[in-house]
């Protein structure tokens, strides 16, 4: 779920946080750069943000993109803009904006990742204690062990277990769209797979370990516990677990993937069980922007465990992209203008595809697309994306007169 550089025929489709290669677009609406009223100072709409974001839609065929960048303050310049560009429905035509809601994928990582560390500040469960005090005798088949693999490991990939989205049967995700999974019957499956060739593997079945701790230490589900401690404090009004309901409540944008029979799908409709705790929540770019500042701001963890989540290590290139450093349920990236931004991004297999990203002067972007980019150079674009809504200075921008 959301892994970024896929390598089977799911993963081509899916791509999280991704580098994925899946999905003809017909004429969409040119982009549009819509100042926040509230802004200091107009931006203009010639931007690069507005040209990166074009060609997405007309050279890589991404059918509609939405991106919402915030600034580190109210007084920066151009302190919200949105731009927008495609479609978000292809049957209506409905023009693209930043305001639907769309699965984010992995971005539930990063949520589930803030809870767990909740939990450690409170002393009820410890980053380097093994698995197996919270879920004894779970992790104990294929040559894994959960005596030897602790809370931190699972947060960071580091702990050798398989993902269960490289089973066989999810070479054709679209086979099992409607089904619910359990997740301790995913768990098991991971474990039947073969382990991992390197020491940093990005596996969702990491987080379904840990959304399984959540309810250990709890009582409650990670989906409750989740809710409970960010989504209702911080109002992510259009934030919320799906569980098996296929459909989107609300305004929301389409998504699309390439069938096995080379046509462009509706696959909005989804159960997402199969991502849990590691990839369900629906949410918008304006929710994922607020959550990602309350959490770089400190509010929803104290100093020493947001500097926890902060500790990387080197991921792997193939799975995500060059330069890219993973902490605790924390993607880090560098920027072109220097420095690192932090956050995550996600994908789905019916065709949604989310990031958000703060960078150093804490300014936060939140990029929403309808499709998965479907080459490597349709990923490279999208990553461009990132890098200019976060180092372009729009208030340099040349305005019409």
């Amino acid at each position: 779920m959301a892994n970024p550089l896929p390598t089977s025929a799911f993963r081509r489709r899916t791509g999280l946080t991704a580098v994925a290669l899946a999905c003809l677009l017909t004429t969409a609406p040119a982009a549009a750069a819509q100042p926040s009223p509230a802004a200091p100072r107009p931006c203009g709409p010639d931007t690069a943000l507005s040209r990166s974001v074009h060609h997405l839609v007309t050279k890589d065929r991404i059918a509609g993109a939405a991106v919402l960048v915030t600034g580190s303050g109210p007084d920066a310049p151009c302190a919200s803009r949105t731009v927008t560009d495609g479609v978000a429905d292809l049957r209506t035509g409905r023009p693209m904006n930043s305001t639907d809601r769309l699965r984010v994928g992995s971005v539930t990582k990063t949520f589930t990742a803030t809870v767990v560390l909740q939990l450690a500040a409170e002393r009820r469960l410890s980053l380097d204690a093994p698995v197996e005090r919270y879920l004894p005798g779970l992790i104990r088949a294929g040559g894994h062990d959960g005596r030897r693999i602790t809370v931190r490991q699972l947060l960071q990939h580091t702990s050798g277990l398989p993902d269960h989205l490289d089973a066989p049967e999810w070479e054709h995700p679209e086979s099992v769209r409607y089904r619910h999974f359990e997740p301790r019957r995913l768990i098991a499956r991971a474990l039947r797979l073969p382990r991992p060739e390197h020491t940093w593997h990005y596996a969702t079945t990491n987080y379904l370990v840990a959304g399984l701790i959540v309810r250990a230490v709890t009582g409650h589900s990670p989906e409750t516990e989740t809710t409970r401690r960010i989504i209702a404090p911080l109002d992510l009004h259009d934030t919320y677990w799906p569980g098996d309901e296929t459909r989107i409540r609300g305004p929301h944008s389409h998504s699309y993937f390439t069938a096995e029979d080379g046509r462009r799908t509706d696959g909005t409709a989804w159960n997402t069980t199969f991502g849990g705790a590691g990839g369900a929540l629906v949410s918008t770019p304006a929710d994922l922007t607020r959550f990602a500042t309350a959490l770089f701001t400190g509010r929803l963890l104290p100093a020493p465990q947001l500097a926890e989540m902060r500790r990387t290590v080197a991921a792997d290139p193939d799975r995500l992209w060059p330069g890219a450093r993973y902490g605790l349920g924390l993607i880090s990236s560098p920027l072109s203008c220097g420095g690192s931004w932090w956050g995550h991004a996600g994908t789905v297999p019916g065709g949604h595809r989310a990031l958000v990203a703060t960078g150093p002067g804490g300014r936060t972007a939140a990029v929403a697309l309808t499709e998965v980019p479907a080459t490597l150079r349709a990923e490279r674009d999208f990553l461009d994306v990132v890098d200019t809504a976060l180092c372009e200075d729009p208030s340099t921008e040349r305005t019409p007169a």
